[in-house]
Formats: C-alpha cells, structure tokens, sequence
C-alpha cells in the first residue's frame, strides 16, 4: 500500500512513527557495510543480517495483520501481537492496521538495502537485473517454508566452497530463481531451489535459463515477446547526481529546494524535516511556490504545465520497482542515503514533454511528443510518450509524379525510459546519443538500452 493512499494515517504521522525512526540508522549502518564489502566472508556476514532484520520485520507484520484481523471482529489482539508504538488506541482496528502498513514499509526498505547488495554483486552490470527482475515481486520471508533451505544451501556454498550466493528473497529486484552463485572461473550461477529437490518447476528453469542466455548470449529476455533484448550502448553514463547532495543541503536550510536542470528538467529537493521545522505545509509553501515557478520558468517548461509536463520522484518508491538503481547506489552519503529510501528527504524530476521532443530535435531527431495533451494521470507501464523517426535516404526510389519513397524505422520512447532520464539525471547529450546509438545499428524490436560504464557511476 502507498503511503499517499492510506486513509487511516497521514505521511508525517508515518514518518513520526518511533518504529520508523529507529530504522534510519539501521539503514545508514547496513548501507556502510554494504559499501565496505570486500570479499565473500564480508557478503555472507552482510546478507545474514539483513535476513534477521528481515525476517524479524516481517514476522511482526504478519502478527500485527492477525491482531488486525481480531480487532475487526471485535476481539482483543492475541498475546504475541507486538505492542503499537504510535501512541493510538489499541482497541481501535486503524491502529493496528497502521501497525500493519508500517512493518510492509521498513520491510521494503531493508529490500531496498538488499537491493544495493544485488547491484553491487552483479558489479553494476545492469543486464542482470533487467533479465532477473522480469516475474511477479517476491512475497515475505517469514513463514516460507523454502527461504530456510535456500539459506542453507547459500551457508554450503560458503562455507563449503568459499563461493558466495546471494539470496534473491532479500531483495525486490532479482524475482527469477532463488538463489545466484559466484566462483572465481564462471559467469554468475542462479539455481532455483526448493523443498522437495525432485519438485522442481520447468517453468522457472525455463525462465532462469532465459534470463541468462539473454546476457551471456543476446537472446531474448524472459517472456513471450522474442522481439525484447538487452543492447549494448557503447557509451560512457553520464549524469547530475552529483548536483543532489548540494540539492539536500539546501533544502535542510530552507525545507524545499528548486533549480532548472540541463536537459528541459527542474530538481525539487524536500527535506520532510526542515518543512515542519519552517511552518511548510500545502495550504502554507508561498516562497518554495515562487522558487518552483522561477525554476520551470528558467527551464522553458511552465508553460502548460497541467497538459503536457510528467515527472518522476523519490517518494515511497524504495523497493518498488525493480529496475530502478536502488537509492543505496547512489553516488550519496549513506545518511542521505537512508534518508530517501526512508522519504524523510525526497526529489522529483519534471520535464515537459513537448519542450524535450524540441531539445532532441535541436541535436538532430527527428522526436515528437505523442502523448495527448491534457493526459494528466501517471504514466502507464508500457505507455509510448515519444516517437522518434529516422529515413534512410540510401534507400530513396523516385516515383512519378516527383515523389520519393525512403524506407525508415521509428523508435518508441516508453515510461521505463523517460523515468529513467528524469530519476537518474541523464546528462541530455548522453541520452541524445544513446538515442542516435539506437537508431544507427536499425536495432529493430524492443531493445532494453545500457551504458558501458554503470559501475564507475553508482556505488
């Protein structure tokens, strides 16, 4: 459930919560010892206590849902019901359902901790997550009958093999198989792992075997859709990432923090904190208004803001979408770090779409903003927003008449990648030439683009 949407408590009441306080530094401790890993010992110690807290995490959620549930019918909770923190009314059914909305949350910010770990093992390589992210999310931990055995089998491969495997159930990320392992001769290893080692499902095999030959190979990506694979952009990532700690330091003075970007985009940075400190509210943000309008204005986007502008933010999304690098990799402190993934601080990146299709023609595409004015709903999964035409004019053929025909390919422009520009600060001219990359090799289907260099970038 999002944050945004629960009627039965507000964001700051969220954010207030002592639970939810106490795991910033949790979260700013797991992300140094991620960043300190350096062998297979320092993986194993690491990913064994994200899974306790895991676990932990999650076993409250399932006793808080089992007291909610009571509490519905109109019985008191049962003994094991951990205690609510949030000062609420412990006979009231919203209390423990807040309770309940909680633990989801700092469970999806441990997986969003476990989330780094999956692209710091795959040394940022961004093909393997794509291809292993492709299945439905995973379920809890706590009270899988599997997530034992697959524990036992990544101690083995350890403490047996000095090899380390990564659990695929601490993350959001990595949803095919369970379970990847590392030598020091082979490409990474993903085994699916189950119960009962004669019940195993062809299906998943299928799809783990998809997934691999979709990187080591060029094969297709994992699905029904032959047309869907991961190309190589032989191009160096460039970005703004480095303008966000500047961004968080503003706005811990001034609560909200807003500047044009390169690229048709303006940066909003929001420090949660520094807003109650300062007075901000909705009903009550008159300079951080002026700031934000001065900066969509510098940027060339204010016009018809309402029709034609998308953006993409940091708010409640740790751990929810699995191609999305995960805020733990970010080139950031690990305070600043936690703090987003904990929504204490938050970034949103708006561009103006027919404003971007100009930009693009401006450095030599042929782009248009295929989007309907006026859509003003979140962009679909899957929704083209831009096309992109390019004629080969090696191809003309005159006809009578004094016409010409020439054969030409257009590339569709989905969420996925506009998210992507915006999240990740794109430098524009890196992703204006990932775009002529694309359409110079004809690169026909559905092609899932990747820089050469991710693991210089992120951390």
């Amino acid at each position: 459930m999002s944050l945004l949407d629960a009627a039965h408590y507000t964001p700051d009441e969220m954010l207030r919560h002592p639970r939810h306080i106490a795991m910033q530094p949790v979260l700013v401790r797991l992300i140094q010892q991620l960043r300190a890993i350096g062998s297979a010992a320092d993986g194993y110690e690491f990913q064994r206590e994200l899974a306790e807290l895991l676990l932990a995490v999650e076993g409250d959620r399932r006793e808080l849902k089992r007291a909610a549930d009571r509490v519905r019918k109109g019985k008191g909770p049962h003994p094991q019901a951990p205690e609510p923190q949030s000062g609420r009314d412990v006979a009231e059914h919203a209390t423990w359902l807040f309770e309940h909305d909680l633990c989801a949350r700092l469970a999806r910010q441990l997986r969003s901790v476990g989330d780094g770990f999956a692209w710091k093992a795959f040394g940022f390589h961004r093909p393997f997550i794509i291809a292993l992210s492709r299945n439905d999310p995973p379920g809890p931990i706590h009270g899988k009958a599997g997530f034992a055995v697959e524990q036992a089998r990544a101690e083995r491969a350890y403490k047996e093999d000095g090899q380390f495997a990564l659990l695929h159930d601490l993350t959001n990320c990595l949803r095919i198989g369970d379970i990847t392992i590392w030598d020091e001769v082979n490409p990474p290893r993903t085994e699916e792992i189950k119960t009962n080692p004669n019940n195993r499902r062809s299906a998943q095999i299928r799809r783990i075997n998809q997934a691999r030959d979709a990187v080591l190979e060029g094969a297709h990506l994992p699905g029904d859709n032959l047309a869907e694979r991961l190309y190589e952009l032989d191009l160096p990532l460039r970005t703004h990432v480095d303008l966000l700690p500047s961004a968080a330091e503003h706005a811990a003075e001034h609560g909200v923090f807003a500047a044009p970007l390169p690229g048709a985009r303006v940066l909003t940075f929001i420090d949660q904190v520094a807003c109650s400190r300062l007075g901000i509210t909705d009903q009550n943000s008159g300079p951080a208004d002026r700031q934000l309008q001065a900066a969509l204005q510098s940027a060339g986007i204010a016009r018809d803001r309402l029709d034609n502008n998308v953006h993409a933010t940091s708010l409640d999304s740790a751990a929810g979408d699995p191609k999305r690098v995960p805020w733990a990799s970010y080139r950031l402190d690990s305070a600043l770090c936690a703090r987003l993934i904990g929504d204490y601080v938050s970034f949103n990146v708006e561009t103006s779409g027919p404003v971007l299709a100009r930009l693009l023609q401006v450095a030599g595409l042929d782009a248009r903003w295929v989007r309907p004015s006026g859509s003003r709903a979140a962009l679909k999964v899957g929704e083209v927003v831009m096309e992109i035409h390019q004629q080969d004019e090696s191809t003309a053929v005159f006809l009578p008449g004094g016409l010409k025909m020439t054969q030409g390919m257009t590339l569709q422009v989905t969420r996925s990648e506009i998210d992507r520009y915006l999240i990740e600060l794109l430098k524009p001219g890196t992703w204006a030439a990932g775009i002529k990359h694309l359409l110079r090799a004809q690169e026909v289907g559905r092609p899932w683009p990747h820089y050469r260099d991710e693991h210089e970038v992120w951390v």
